[in-house]
């Protein structure tokens, strides 16, 4: 087909590990059989893009890609063999849309009709955006954790998963314990519904979670192997801690510490279409909502920046118009 008469957009791309973020101009795609093609309206900036940007091992990575993994849009085209959606409709994709095949940083994108999420129109495309990764994340593994509502629960960090997760906590009813290395967060942690707050700065963490008869679960949200180390002994009789932040460093731990405490660590990656539904339905039941700082696609760079080094306010979303 002549160039000239191709329907292009903008998208950014990754041309191989390590390299800049490129904008270009490319052929807008085309949906095939069980395929939907999306207008984008927001996506979301997450640390799981940095596995493209600078380069990592997962199955079907390759390059060039265009990330993006937090989704909204509205149904453009429709393959064949596609029932259930209907054009114009709202809808969300998450992981692992722009890693194994292009994503959200883009005007358009295709992916199975399987993988899409229905997304009610009360929920603004913008703020629900990190609900397809950092709030699938966090909702997900509360909910698998094996806690009933009145247990302790505690969340390390107040970022960008764990804004998210202290109110998902709160709302399934468990005693809520926002952690966090300073008390400059204990305000918006209380906020967002934490019954407890504990800046590490000032409290030995661990003593006070036993305190409270000891934790149920401790969600580390924050990439830190040295707060896994030192929250271990604030776990409870058969408590666990549960990674769902990316963390590189190895973690020191006493064995006898599990053995003795029935205890375990253990890392929850949520990824079905199942739980971003289940994400996105109690996310708008209970009015949880994520707190953003929106950029332009061609901003992509400060976005990126911003979030890798947390000085984002507390997520990222590239938006199309």
């Amino acid at each position: 087909m002549d160039v000239f008469f191709m329907k292009l957009m903008k998208a950014i791309q990754v041309s191989k590990p390590g390299s800049a973020f490129e904008l270009i101009q490319t052929e807008i795609p085309e949906p095939t059989k069980n395929q939907v093609r999306i207008k984008i309206l927001a996506c979301g900036v997450c640390h799981g893009d940095a596995l493209v940007k600078e380069g990592g091992n997962y199955p079907g990575l390759s390059y060039p890609r265009i990330p993006g993994h937090e989704i909204i849009g509205v149904v453009d085209k429709i393959g064949s063999d596609v029932t259930g959606y209907e054009l114009g409709q709202r809808v969300g994709v998450g992981w692992p849309a722009g890693i194994t095949y292009d994503g959200g940083f883009a005007e358009y994108m295709v992916t199975t009709s399987s993988e899409l999420v229905s997304i009610p129109e009360e929920l603004n495309e913008v703020e629900g955006a990190p609900l397809l990764c950092a709030g699938v994340t966090t909702f997900d593994a509360l909910k698998n954790s094996g806690a009933n509502p009145g247990d302790v629960v505690a969340i390390q960090g107040v970022g960008g998963l764990g804004h998210l997760a202290i109110q998902y906590a709160k709302n399934i009813g468990f005693k809520t314990v926002a952690i966090s290395r300073g008390s400059d967060k204990k305000e918006l942690a209380e906020k967002l519904g934490a019954n407890i707050f504990i800046a590490t700065e000032e409290q030995d963490a661990a003593k006070e979670l036993q305190k409270l008869g000891g934790a149920k679960v401790i969600l580390i949200t924050a990439p830190s192997s040295k707060a896994v180390s030192e929250l271990l002994s604030g776990l409870g009789f058969d408590g666990k801690i549960i990674i769902v932040a990316g963390i590189n460093d190895p973690i020191q731990i006493f064995p006898n510490q599990l053995l003795v405490g029935r205890q375990s660590i253990q890392g929850w990656l949520a990824t079905d279409a199942n739980a971003r539904k289940d994400t996105i339905n109690f996310s708008i039941l209970t009015n949880v909502h994520s707190i953003v700082e929106t950029f332009p696609l061609e901003q992509i760079n400060s976005a990126y920046e911003k979030m890798m080094t947390a000085k984002v306010h507390f997520r990222a979303v590239l938006t199309m118009e």
